[in-house]
């Protein structure tokens, strides 16, 4: 069934305009001229085909056509608030879906995640794996971090790294490079190949070579001592995104944690 369109502004001014009885009063709480009012006023008249108020020697008075339908425009109005609060309510939620790739998840994200709950304990957390293709709606998603040139066709903030690093296992490998999908380009013709830089820092921990990969990613494993970077790190224009489609970016929960996780 196709639904009556409604001219919510003039509605919106006819509700204002008789509690007030008054298009001066009711300009004044709806920020707008006396002549505003009474232009949405006649122009709601003409849609509907009714006249909604006559002026008096005591004043502006609603007519009976206006007053037959205040009640149900008020029910409506708070029908409308009460959609607005419930729309709203997602923003105040403590639960947040994030999509990561499975290495940036395991070695850097669950415990930055860890951090920001022990601050705030009431959060909640859902991390699914990210692929190349970020169906924010059909996954229900809130936050995603990529690895690329930029957010693409989202909103996004990059997370600041030295870019990309040389490692290996602090007593030395062998000499052979570790590759992954995404390696710089020196490290095509390697002899040791595996899945992800996650898998490949973890190769170069255990010996099997040396591995370049993202600074972010290795960070946890270089403090610690698991690895060592051999070289210097090197500039790139690949790095990880925190991104997200416009309204999600604009819900405080995950501006909240964009900033957190970006800090």
């Amino acid at each position: 069934m196709k639904r009556t369109h409604l001219p919510l502004n003039g509605l919106r001014v006819l509700d204002a305009a008789a509690r007030h009885l008054s298009f001066t009063r009711a300009a004044d709480e709806l920020a707008v001229t006396p002549a505003a009012v009474g232009q949405q006023i006649r122009a709601l008249e003409d849609t509907l085909g009714v006249v909604l108020f006559r002026r008096t020697t005591k004043g502006l008075e609603l007519t009976p056509e206006a007053e037959a339908g205040l009640s149900a425009l008020r029910a409506g109005f708070l029908q409308f608030e009460e959609s607005v609060r419930a729309m709203q309510a997602g923003q105040s939620s403590k639960s947040l879906t994030i999509a990561a790739p499975r290495d940036l998840t395991a070695k850097w994200l669950m415990p930055r995640l860890a951090e920001i709950a022990r601050v705030d304990r009431d959060l909640r957390f859902v991390l699914v794996p990210a692929d190349d293709a970020l169906d924010f709606t059909e996954a229900n998603l809130d936050l995603a971090i990529r690895w690329g040139e930029g957010p693409g066709e989202h909103e996004g903030e990059a997370l600041e790294s030295d870019g990309m690093v040389t490692v290996e296992r602090p007593a030395g490998s062998i000499d052979v490079r570790i590759s992954w999908p995404g390696c710089m380009a020196e490290d095509a013709g390697s002899l040791v190949r595996v899945a992800d830089a996650g898998l490949a820092l973890d190769a170069a921990a255990e010996g099997l070579g040396r591995a370049t990969v993202p600074e972010l990613l290795a960070r946890t494993d270089i403090a610690s001592g698991r690895v060592v970077v051999v070289g210097e790190p090197k500039s790139s224009k690949l790095g990880y995104w925190l991104v997200a489609p416009l309204p999600q970016w604009r819900q405080k929960k995950v501006k909240t944690l964009v900033d957190a996780l970006a800090s």
